[in-house]
């Protein structure tokens, strides 16, 4: 990997404030902040391995490597946004929730620190106006039938500017300095993401994050394209969700199928990409 300048200090993450701005027991106790590093993806799956605690957060100020889903890169320049996996140690039903925590809480956390009310393009982007502010990446390690951890990533676009990126970026993106017009400070908005996480994590399977989930989804009553992981593709209008986060589609050709988040790529009939 090559290394460039280093973000200078000034610029950087105040792992301090952050730290002050917390109130959870155990998402960021245990912090490992990286100025640069290939993605977050990769540290937290390394501390994972060698045991680290349920709740342990890394957050870097850059990612030379930054995965979205499908393989796609996460464009990532220096100091602009959150890039951030938690490590959590879930049951099978925590598990089979994280699809639905994970947005909740990253909208919670913008609505929280901004007049800003993003929506939840199903299942990991979060957006307003259908231009893409933040988005989830989930992956789970098992081991005898029992998920041993599971990793999300989130990335969130506070004072980046994507006009520069257009040719690598494959849909419409934004930011909060763009939504509000002008830079915002990261670390209350870092802070309030692991406070949030914190307290829907808790919530996993409860009527109200399942309420909150469907109210701030965009995607439902919209016509659908579903692109599934071996490529098949089937149209039809998204009518609902299930309490596990799968996407309820009534297709063209009249059935009614589940799709859950893991297998599909989602494009909506109207979106110009």
């Amino acid at each position: 990997m090559t290394h460039h300048d280093l973000l200078p200090p000034d610029q950087r993450l105040d792992i301090d404030r952050v730290r002050s701005l917390l109130t959870t027991t155990e998402f960021g106790q245990d912090l490992h902040y990286l100025v640069q590093t290939t993605s977050t993806m990769d540290d937290a799956r390394r501390l994972a391995e060698e045991g680290a605690p349920h709740g342990t957060v890394v957050v870097a100020d850059e990612q030379t490597a930054g995965r979205g889903t499908k393989g796609r890169i996460w464009v990532s320049p220096p100091g602009q946004s959150i890039h951030t996996t938690l490590i959590v140690r879930p049951s099978i039903e925590e598990l089979k929730r994280l699809s639905i925590i994970s947005p909740v809480a990253t909208t919670d956390a913008v609505r929280q620190i901004t007049p800003l009310q993003p929506t939840i393009k199903w299942p990991n982007d979060v957006q307003m106006e259908h231009r893409k502010m933040g988005g989830i990446l989930i992956e789970a390690d098992w081991s005898e039938g029992q998920p041993s951890y599971a990793l999300i990533g989130i990335g969130l676009n506070v004072n980046f500017d994507p006009a520069p990126w257009a040719t690598q970026i494959d849909r419409p993106a934004t930011s909060l300095m763009i939504e509000l017009g002008e830079r915002q400070q990261r670390e209350p908005v870092f802070a309030a993401l692991l406070n949030a996480f914190e307290q829907r994590y808790r919530q996993a399977g409860s009527t109200e994050l399942h309420e909150t989930w469907i109210s701030r989804l965009n995607t439902l009553n919209k016509e659908v394209t579903v692109t599934l992981a071996t490529g098949e593709t089937i149209d039809g209008r998204a009518v609902g969700v299930d309490d596990a986060g799968a996407l309820i589609v009534n297709t063209a050709d009249g059935d009614r199928r589940a799709f859950i988040a893991g297998e599909v790529t989602l494009r909506e009939a109207t979106d110009p990409s």
